[in-house]
């Protein structure tokens, strides 16, 4: 799907929050400055957690607590090698009771559980907008996808099959008096 600003990031991460349980393991990967933590700060607030999230980049990990489920948010991009990640002690945050991010996840693929659903995230046609494809991992992540769609759907109000894989086309837009087109000219 196509995410017209950050705003719209975060709200599509808090539609997918319900969808999520303990022991989820959500792999982000993208251009760099794509929007990983902005996502990460909609899942926070789907879950109930009212702490400010902040990119762990240079501390590698932050867990926030105070939610429906505790939330794990790693950043392994400084990381040169997996080895490093393995020797961090990257098994024991996968913790079955939280909910775990892993920004540039892509790096750390094999490592995933088999069960995850990977968000890649890259720059779209103009500089506030961003391309976001929901990959899923596992018969599980492939159920749910199900149900990701209609919340999706219904929270973006669009009926649209590019919504999880990108088209082979580019979307041919909206329908006029769409709400997340800007206003008519004469109302402004």
């Amino acid at each position: 799907m196509e995410s017209r600003s950050p705003e719209e990031t975060r709200r599509l991460a808090l539609a997918l929050s319900p969808l999520l349980r303990p022991g989820d393991v959500l792999s982000l990967g993208g251009d760099l400055g794509a929007g990983k933590t902005t996502f990460v700060q909609g899942l926070a607030v789907g879950l109930g957690i009212s702490e400010r999230v902040t990119s762990p980049s240079f501390v590698l990990l932050k867990e926030y607590l105070g939610g429906r489920y505790p939330l794990i948010h790693m950043d392994v991009y400084r990381l040169e090698r997996m080895q490093e990640v393995v020797d961090l002690g990257y098994d024991e945050f996968l913790d079955p009771s939280h909910i775990v991010v892993v920004e540039w996840g892509d790096m750390v693929e094999p490592l995933l559980p088999k069960e995850h659903l990977s968000i890649q995230m890259s720059y779209g046609s103009a500089d506030s907008r961003r391309e976001i494809v929901l990959q899923p991992r596992g018969f599980q992540w492939e159920m749910r996808m199900q149900t990701a769609r209609v919340l999706i759907e219904e929270l973006f109000s669009v009926d649209r099959d590019d919504l999880f894989y990108p088209p082979a086309e580019p979307p041919s837009g909206r329908r006029p008096g769409h709400p997340l087109d800007p206003p008519p000219q004469e109302m402004l």
